[in-house]
């Protein structure tokens, strides 16, 4: 019979020739293959998970850079918008002008200050909302009156500083209403000061909320402890608060370094054109249709920014955070 074989069965009274079922246990088989294909299946699922991000990524970042990387290499004329060849000239104008130079070390220049000015503020508005405010609802909308400047056009908020700080501004009649002055400042707008007034305003909400996620993960006993062992105030946020605080402190940095190294509306705005910057340069020569040259300058600034953000993360490891 089909599926049937022999098989030699040994007995006190002498060999027996039996016939046993010879036909694979098709059940046994298809629970196997089943499970074979759900660990196939589980092994496969973050990938599967990862692929829309991924995706995106690659569309919408990668692309770009490549894309901008090429064109960079590209020669230009001025009836002829991009010649496909390759070429270092772009980047030698780069390294060579002394202007790109003076351009970096002013960027940078208003970047620390910058970025300085946002850490403090973000530092001691996040420890009043994580320590001195208790309730969770409090908390919230105290945060999200933070926010409200994002819920307009960064534009229109950068424009609301003119008739702030303008020569006929509020400011100005204030300080010559009340004798501090006897004539209007002019350093007030279309300087430095203004610009990196207009950065502050921006992006110290960036540093006050990753700041505020990592004070609310501080353990409260350890500050209990402190306080026991006869520390201050200042010293608990010295020794205690600040170390566990770094994290936080990092990530901002990087949105504020990231943001602010290539911000042009800001500069433009409230600049006035009196103050230079990498990003407006880049901008006028897009402006003025010069492509490779502007690409050039955007991978040099890219190369830049990832540097300090480098050099940031050797001295904090944010992965904690994340």
């Amino acid at each position: 019979m089909a599926g049937l074989g022999p098989a030699i069965h040994e007995t006190p009274r002498g060999i027996k020739l039996l016939l046993v079922d010879a036909r694979p246990k098709a059940g046994h088989n298809r629970r196997k293959s089943a499970r074979r294909r759900m660990n196939r299946l589980a092994k496969a699922a973050p990938y599967l998970q990862a692929l829309p991000m991924s995706a995106v990524l690659v569309l919408f970042f990668a692309v770009p850079i490549v894309l901008v990387v090429v064109v960079s290499f590209f020669d230009y004329e001025t009836y002829q918008l991009l010649i496909p060849a390759f070429t270092l000239e772009n980047y030698r104008e780069v390294f060579s002008e002394a202007v790109t130079y003076r351009t970096y070390l002013i960027t940078v220049e208003v970047c620390t200050i910058t970025w300085a000015i946002t850490v403090v503020l973000g530092f001691f508005i996040a420890y009043f909302l994580a320590f001195q405010v208790r309730s969770v609802t409090w908390q919230t909308v105290l945060l999200l009156v933070c926010s409200i400047p994002f819920w307009t056009s960064i534009i229109i908020r950068m424009i609301a500083w003119v008739p702030l700080l303008g020569r006929n501004g509020l400011v100005n009649q204030l300080l010559l209403t009340t004798r501090i002055t006897t004539k209007p400042q002019e350093w007030l707008l279309y300087s430095p000061f203004s610009v990196i007034l207009g950065y502050v305003h921006l992006y110290t909400l960036t540093m006050i909320v990753p700041i505020f996620n990592s004070m609310i993960r501080i353990d409260r006993s350890l500050i209990e402890a402190a306080v026991d062992a006869g520390a201050s105030t200042w010293q608990v946020m010295r020794t205690v608060i600040l170390p566990l605080s770094k994290t936080g402190i990092a990530i901002g940095s990087i949105f504020v370094i990231a943001m602010v190294m290539g911000d042009f509306v800001t500069v433009d705005v409230l600049g006035g054109g009196q103050v230079a910057s990498v990003g407006k340069q880049i901008a006028t020569q897009l402006s003025y249709l010069q492509f490779p040259p502007a690409a050039a300058n955007a991978m040099v600034l890219l190369v830049a920014v990832i540097a300090m953000i480098a050099l940031l993360m050797r001295a904090v490891d944010i992965r904690k955070e994340l």
